[in-house]
């Protein structure tokens, strides 16, 4: 159990950094300084006071991330209470029934979804309140009194005098023990659960990334990852905001343009990245320049190909701001001809491995020690793993990825089957990853047990594996592999149709065929126990999980 204490941490960082800017919404470039930020936990204290809100109680809060957001996860778990965040792509029947499910008392809403909750859907929430303001939503709460309530009012009479920072005052009594995070997460195999994650899961992560001093006063960071998913908020909010970095929060899609624009703005230090984002920097930016001019004859000459690289390298540096020490990559499986690359160019990339039951991280190696294809070493400094139930898989021996420690969940809220499903007989938390492991505890993840595929010979198949070389290819933009009847394995498609259009390509027939030749140069880079049967053309996009994996369950 970790000695530290997540109000401890917190409560120190705003008193030490009081006058220096925590937080700026990127759109609006309004900034809140770490005063500014405990003041707006201090009212969020107050409401969940006047709300008549005990310790455990549970309290939701959906919305687009913003930096009111943060203060009012920072204001439920400090008070006592535990939080529920919600992500804010859930359908509206989803969020309505997560704050039924989660038992949440009071509900804290932006303005656009604060539209999708029903009354009658949450029946024991006394008070639903705006998260920017952190007014009252009168047609949403059904406590009269509750409509009356004022955080300005309320905070005006609380500290006539000002708040200063030794008015930053939080409960010293709360335990590591306690619950402090319901995150409901919806997976790629399944439908969404509810993690209970402690304050000891938390700090644990904390106070891990601290010690790597990957973030430091006075830096500055670029959010754009959903804070309430567990990767987002561990390391792209709550890691800053104790050691005195200023973080912007994008609060627009995080789509290439939208990055680009923030990255040589705000000049981060360190990014936090799915694998989709720099996929696409290699798709669609790389690859078109190194295939046309003079870098497309240089790349192949084994001493001038270091030119054409270092050329890639800067502009990609200048890119991202000119001052990046390294991006961590995390949440899916990154593409192993786009991670050759980057090792390739000496960018200063890591890949990570976690999952939202581990708040979030399981693995990670400082990317100048970092082994390309791994996701880096377990972190033994809070939790132990080991690979079980092996078998030899092309010549390897593979088993499932499982783990135990201080980073490790309860299980899952109210659902006591799951819970029990999710632990071994001696205590050990099943990954449902399947990977190998190397004497200095490096991790190599392979598949998932539960999308591995079985061909007709008896051999084990890696869908992810097949799937990554069919999405580098030229017109395409994703696919999934699934398993038809007699064993025959099938590509779902989806096609880049306008970039088919540009090279002449035009109508479900001429796709049709362009599918099938590609089909046909795919299979000629696999074995034969593996080459696929069909591609089956795709129009509408794939639905995805917040990092942007896509749902293979709905894929039939």
């Amino acid at each position: 159990m970790k000695k530290e204490k997540f109000n401890d941490i917190y409560r120190e960082a705003f008193r030490e950094y009081w006058a220096t800017p925590a937080f700026t919404n990127y759109g609006t470039a309004e900034t809140f300084s770490y005063a500014d930020f405990a003041k707006g936990v201090a009212k969020v204290h107050l409401l969940l006071e006047q709300l008549g809100v005990g310790r455990g109680d549970k309290v939701s809060l959906i919305g687009r991330d913003c930096a009111e957001w943060c203060m009012v996860w920072i204001g439920v778990v400090t008070y006592g209470a535990v939080i529920v965040p919600i992500l804010p792509d859930f359908h509206e029947d989803d969020i309505n029934n997560i704050i039924n499910h989660s038992d949440s008392v009071v509900a804290f809403a932006g303005a656009a979804h604060a539209k999708m909750l029903h009354p009658e859907q949450m029946p024991l929430v006394r008070a639903t309140l705006r998260i920017k303001t952190l007014e009252v939503l009168g047609d949403l709460t059904m406590d009269e009194k509750a409509k009356a309530l004022d955080a300005k009012r309320l905070f005006a009479e609380r500290y006539p005098q000002g708040f200063t920072p030794e008015d930053i005052v939080y409960p010293t009594d709360l335990s590591n023990e306690d619950t402090m995070v319901i995150n409901y997460t919806s997976g790629t195999t399944g439908f969404s659960k509810g993690v209970i994650l402690s304050a000891n899961n938390m700090v644990a992560n904390i106070v891990y990334a601290i010690s790597m001093n990957v973030l430091t006063a006075g830096d500055t960071t670029l959010a754009f990852l959903p804070n309430a998913h567990a990767f987002g908020c561990a390391f792209s909010f709550l890691l800053p905001l104790a050691v005195g970095t200023h973080t912007f929060i994008l609060g627009v899609p995080p789509t290439p343009s939208n990055l680009v624009k923030a990255f040589k703005s705000v000049k981060p230090r360190l990014l936090l990245s799915v694998p989709l984002v720099f996929e696409k920097i290699y798709k669609n930016v790389i690859l078109p320049k190194l295939s046309k001019g003079s870098a497309k004859v240089l790349k192949n000459v084994p001493l001038l190909n270091k030119v054409v690289y270092k050329k890639v390298y800067d502009a990609l540096m200048q890119t991202m701001g000119g001052r990046l020490e390294q991006v961590v990559i995390g949440g899916a499986a990154m593409n192993p001809e786009v991670a050759q690359f980057y090792t390739k160019i000496g960018f200063p990339y890591t890949i990570g491995y976690g999952m939202t039951e581990c708040a979030p991280l399981i693995s990670y190696t400082y990317y100048k020690h970092y082994k390309p294809g791994s996701v880096g070493a377990y972190i033994d400094s809070m939790c132990e793993a080991r690979i079980a139930d092996t078998r030899v898989i092309d010549g390897e021996e593979v088993g499932e990825i499982q783990v135990r420690g201080e980073n490790v969940c309860r299980g899952y809220y109210k659902l006591e089957k799951a819970t029990s499903d999710l632990f071994t007989a001696d205590g050990w938390m099943h990954t449902g990853d399947l990977g190998t492991m190397e004497a200095d505890g490096t991790l190599t993840i392979k598949g998932r047990l539960k999308t591995m595929l079985l061909a007709s010979n008896g051999q084990n198949v890696y869908p992810e594996e097949i799937e990554q070389k069919i999405d580098l290819q030229d017109g395409i933009m994703e696919s999934i592999m699934v398993q038809r009847d007699n064993h025959r394995f099938v590509a779902v498609v989806i096609p880049d149709v306008e970039g088919l259009e540009k090279q002449g390509i035009v109508g479900d027939d001429a796709i049709k065929a362009f599918l099938e030749k590609t089909r046909q140069t795919v299979n000629q880079m696999l074995p034969a126990y593996a080459k696929i049967h069909e591609f089956e053309y795709r129009k509408e996009p794939f639905e995805k999980t917040p990092k942007q994996s896509i749902k293979r369950y709905l894929v039939k």
